[in-house]
Order: structure tokens, then sequence, then C-alpha cells
């Protein structure tokens, strides 16, 4: 198994270093211009190939690194036919990346056959389950619980987060810090939701010389005591029955 894991590591390792590390923004720039016609996209997946090679450190399995070289090119020559690189088209090129990688990885190792006992195992225990729905009642239910609970002050503060607020800003902020205060209370680090609140009440209320800036730290105060409430409550809840 340590070796399984150790060969999974190296090939990460040469994706991280060949899409983050060793490729200049002229890469990429020449790469979107010129598209299939783009030098350094040929050379980017040789790149790919050859440092999975050289971190396998193997010359067996060359071609691991032939698959890593050949599924990063078309990957990448796929996502340059987007006229914008969005977020959703970046991480959808990484995933692609991550499957060519957990593909060789499972070639390599032969675990291919182990993929459903390995997923039965998963769907079947208590543990996995408790904190897998967890995670999923804090992110969404949570969410909607507590936009319908302080629906009644919405109208009054609405003006004032349009024109102080990014769109959409507090609804992201909420699910990152259920997120954060959920992992914190399974791993019992409790001290570090005292850190949380802080950090989040010297950010959100440092300004308030705008008028009806009492009104709008209300608002976001009683979220964020509901959104920490439903949290812990939830976080205990999945210790008590995943621990």
């Amino acid at each position: 198994m340590e070796n399984s894991i150790l060969i999974l590591l190296q090939l990460l390792l040469a994706h991280v270093i060949t899409d983050f590390v060793i490729q200049p923004t002229k890469w990429v720039k020449h790469k979107r211009r010129n598209k299939s016609k783009s030098k350094f996209l040929y050379l980017h997946a040789l790149i790919a190939g050859i440092l999975t090679l050289i971190f396998l450190m193997r010359i067996e399995y060359w071609y691991v690194a032939l698959f890593i070289s050949f599924t990063h090119f078309f990957t990448d020559l796929w996502k340059l036919q987007f006229s914008r690189d969005t977020l959703k088209i970046f991480i959808s090129d990484q995933v692609l990346h991550l499957f060519a990688i957990v593909l060789a990885w499972l070639w390599i190792t032969s675990n291919f056959q182990n993929i459903i006992p390995y997923l039965s195992e998963l769907i079947s225990s208590e543990t996995v389950m408790a904190i897998l729905i967890g995670y999923l009642v804090i992110i969404f239910p949570a969410g909607f619980l507590i936009g319908k609970a302080t629906m009644r002050w919405q109208n009054e503060v609405e003006d004032d987060l349009k024109r102080n607020s990014l769109d959409a800003a507090g609804r992201y902020i909420g699910i990152f810090e259920r997120i954060l205060v959920l992992t914190f209370i399974l791993t019992l680090n409790f001290s570090a939701i005292g850190f949380l609140i802080a950090a989040k009440s010297i950010l959100r209320f440092s300004d308030k010389s705008e008028t009806g800036a009492r009104k709008q730290t209300e608002y976001v105060l009683i979220g964020t005591l509901m959104s920490f409430t439903i949290t812990i409550l939830v976080g205990f809840l999945v210790r008590q029955v995943a621990f």
C-alpha cells in the first residue's frame, strides 16, 4: 500500500511541476493564441511525460510516461478551444488530467479490480456516510435555512449590501466558514473556531462610516451566529455517529 501511494504521489508531483511550476506565462499565451500550431503545446506535453518517467524512476514505465504525455496534450488542446479560461474550464481541465493520472496509477499498481470493493466499503461505512452527510447539510440545507430565517431583514439592508458588498459574497463566505467550522469540530480544533470568528469580525465590521452600517452589521451578525450554531450542532452530531 505504501509503495502504491508513493507512485500516486510521484505522478501528482510530475503533474503539478509541469502545469504550475515550470510553465511560463509566455507559453500559456502562445498556446492560447496559436492553439494546435503552438510549439509550446507539444513541448509542454513532452515535459509532462519526461517528468513522469523521471519521478517514477523506472525505465520500464515508459508507456505510462507516453500515456501521460498523450492525454496531457489532448486535454490541453481541448481546453484551448474555449475563448476564455474560466474557473469551470480550469477545473474541468484539471479533473481530466487527474483522471488520466489515476488511470495510470491503477494500471501500474494493478488495482482496477479493487475499485468496486473499495467503493462498496466507503458506501457501507458509517463514518464516511456521517461525515459526507454532515458537509452536505452545512453547505446546502443550512444555507437555505439561514436565508429563510433572515428574510425579514433582507429588505432593510438589501440596498446597502448591493452597494458595499460583492455579488453573492456573503453566501460563499458563509459556505466556507461552515466548512471550516465543521472541519475544526471533527478534528477537535475548537480554539480555531474562536480565531475564525475574530478574523471575520475584523474584516466584516471594520467600516461603520456608512449610514445604515449598524443594520448591515446586525444582519451579518445574525446570519453568522445562526451559521455557527447550526454547524456546531451538526458537527457534534456527526462526531457522535462517526467516532
